[in-house]
């Protein structure tokens, strides 16, 4: 069995899945989804960007 194929995803399935997810949540309830799910990145951004900020200071700290 080919697994590079799995990967691709057409346009049928595409659409059966936003078709879905609509009946799943609703019109009204994806918008707050798509909001908290932003958030979520934001904030996993900023951690990052806080952690590489943190250890170069620990390295300069270190080299001293």
């Amino acid at each position: 069995m080919y697994t590079s194929n799995l990967l691709f995803i057409g346009t049928q399935e595409i659409i059966i899945i936003v078709v879905l997810v609509l009946l799943l949540f609703g019109g009204k309830k994806i918008p707050e989804l798509m909001r908290g799910l932003g958030r979520g990145v934001k904030e996993f951004k900023d951690g990052q960007r806080e952690d590489t900020t943190q250890d170069s200071n620990t390295k300069e700290k270190t080299n001293n």
